[in-house]
């Protein structure tokens, strides 16, 4: 049977609970702590650390696809900053440039139509 949380529903219906194992924000604990929330946690790997940055950062550009709000796009900018931070992406920056200079960035609004 699968676990159920109390509804804040006045008929007393539960719903099940959602099951998660993803990598969160480092006050996330603390959170669900103050909320009386169960959990387990660990520390990742840095191999492990990389590929769930990767996968946050699809979860959260899925978001701000979605939902086109800010708050969306800073988390967005939160995981990039965490990736940037890693040694094999240390250099991006330095990159982004380079091709900012090469083929511009997209100031001129432009829209291509056409076949590949």
């Amino acid at each position: 049977m699968p676990k159920t949380r109390n509804s804040d529903n006045r008929l007393g219906y539960t719903r099940p609970m959602e099951s998660y194992n993803k990598l969160v924000r480092d006050k996330i604990p603390e959170m669900l702590d103050g909320k009386g929330i169960p959990y387990e946690k660990r520390i990742a790997s840095s191999e492990e650390y990389k590929d769930e940055l990767i996968k946050k950062l699809a979860e959260e550009v899925g978001e701000f696809a979605e939902a086109g709000a800010p708050e969306e796009l800073a988390d967005v900018l939160e995981v990039i900053e965490a990736l940037r931070k890693l040694p094999e992406y240390e250099n991006v920056e330095t990159l982004r440039v380079q091709k900012r200079n090469e083929r511009g960035g997209f100031d001129g609004k432009i829209i291509l139509k056409g076949e590949k």
